[in-house]
């Protein structure tokens, strides 16, 4: 195989982003950073001769329901890049850090609809990628689901999570072959359990209630990059 050879994938990336009142370093780095993203991550995939020939971005932005109520999950639809990135710039200008409550956020909410996401099943070569961005751990699934607006849909509890996440054995609802997993968060729960029993996860620790600041935008775009 020549070195001249690429690769061509279709790439879905969705953002889990907790948004609140402590994550607003981090935030305010996605949004400087949105309408860099689709360049530099072209120049890696160049690097390491892969085509993303489709890539779609879709955001989560989580809080928490028993607190937050009606402010607590912000879900999109996929963005298609190039074409509405400015669109997908302009909805992380409209996220402010807010709320949040006690320590712990629904992380495992907002995980459970980036895996119902509408994935894209076309291409041939293809990666389904969750980053997660979190300086707290997590409650346990349901925590908010005396609120009006929890989702009727939502897994009942963290092991129907775990089986909607799948493995090679007992496949979930995600792409066995394309599913990627990258959290950046605390070894609090229910992140470290997570990393050390799903598979193809990848978990870059960071320092509880400190906002993420040894996250830089290299880094996310090294680690989305190398899961591909």
């Amino acid at each position: 195989m020549g070195s001249n050879y690429k690769v061509t994938y279709g790439v879905d990336l969705v953002f889990c982003i907790d948004v609140t009142m402590s994550m607003a370093h981090i935030l305010d780095t996605v949004k400087q950073n949105a309408l860099r993203f689709y360049e530099d991550f072209q120049n890696i995939m160049e690097k390491k001769h892969k085509t993303v020939s489709d890539l779609r971005i879709r955001i989560v932005a989580f809080r928490d329901y028993y607190y937050d109520r009606d402010q607590a999950m912000l879900v999109t639809d996929f963005f298609e890049f190039p074409r509405q990135a400015e669109d997908f710039r302009a909805c992380l200008a409209s996220i402010e850090p807010m709320g949040g409550g006690d320590d712990p956020e629904d992380g495992l909410e907002a995980l459970a609809y980036a895996m119902k996401s509408k994935w894209n099943t076309e291409s041939k070569k293809r990666r389904h990628v969750i980053v997660v961005w979190s300086d707290e751990g997590t409650h346990d699934l349901g925590f908010g689901n005396s609120v009006p607006n929890y989702p009727s849909n939502m897994a009942k509890d963290f092991d129907e999570l775990t089986r909607w996440w799948g493995s090679k054995s007992s496949p979930g609802i995600m792409d066995e072959s394309a599913k990627r997993l990258i959290i950046f968060a605390p070894a609090k729960k229910s992140w470290s359990t997570i990393t050390d029993n799903w598979n193809n996860v990848i978990q870059y620790e960071s320092e509880a209630g400190n906002g993420l600041s040894g996250c830089d935008y290299k880094q996310i775009l090294s680690a989305i990059g190398n899961s591909i």
